[in-house]
């Protein structure tokens, strides 16, 4: 949302999408290089804004959003979290094996991708917008609270897509949660779910990679194939991602 016209208060003049939103859908990739371009205050709105419009339990709307840019609180909780964030990286680099067998090829995936992660947590502090996403609890801990948070946190990523920009959510915040809610003023009871950078990306989305939809989507019984789940023609896919039907009986 850009401008309003002082006659009519209500009316706003939005910035303009850039995809459609089926494109976007399938497009909007985990951006985790970024230009030091500020993103501006209209297009934080707008992102916003859609996030806001997520649905969630019982329309309690529970969601609440920190966002930090530039000011000293800001770039204090960015320091905190990019130290954490080196951290947790450098030991599922480990872990993982990101420096053994195809990862000692420069041009593997698991080589790109160890690359892409060194080089965002490096420069974390460098990213343009950190959008704390949080929920305020209004019962006890349960395994579907997330609903009523990360649909908000998907409204966010693909308005920041429709508007040419990028992010990724992260839980990178959480090894560090308790001086950040003390550097922040984030009350108990608030459940911290997401930390997720925002910019302009340095280099641009495309179509994502992901299983055929064969492998997952079922009809009718588990297991059994949808013969209606046909991939479009040209997608690309992965090998990647959670097991396929073979594995996952």
């Amino acid at each position: 949302m850009t401008d309003r016209d002082p006659a009519d208060p209500e009316s706003v003049t939005r910035q303009p999408d850039v995809v459609g939103l089926l494109e976007g859908l399938a497009t909007t990739r985990a951006i985790r290089r970024y230009t030091d371009e500020p993103v501006p205050s209209e297009a934080l709105s707008e992102m916003l804004f859609a996030a806001t419009r997520a649905p969630s339990g019982s329309n309690r709307q529970p969601f609440r959003f920190l966002v930090l840019t530039d000011g000293p609180d800001a770039r204090a909780a960015k320091r905190l979290i990019g130290a954490g964030a080196r951290g947790i990286w450098s030991a599922k680099r480990e872990h993982d094996g990101y420096g053994r067998g195809s990862g000692t090829r420069d041009d593997a995936p698991k080589a790109r991708l160890a690359r892409t992660m060194q080089r965002y947590v490096d420069e974390f502090e460098r990213a343009p917008v950190l959008v704390l996403a949080c929920l305020v609890r209004y019962r006890d801990p349960n395994p579907l609270e997330g609903a009523s948070i990360y649909p908000a946190c998907q409204n966010l990523l693909l308005a920041a897509r429709a508007l040419g920009y990028g992010g990724v959510l992260t839980g990178l915040h959480f090894t560090v949660e308790t001086e950040l809610r003390a550097l922040l003023g984030i009350p108990d009871g608030v459940f911290v779910a997401a930390s997720i950078t925002i910019g302009r990306p340095e280099g641009g989305h495309g179509p994502v990679r992901r299983r055929p939809i064969s492998e997952l989507v079922f009809a009718d019984r588990w297991g059994e194939a949808a013969p209606w789940a046909v991939d479009p023609p040209g997608t690309r896919h992965t090998a990647g991602g959670p097991p396929g039907p073979s594995t996952a009986s």
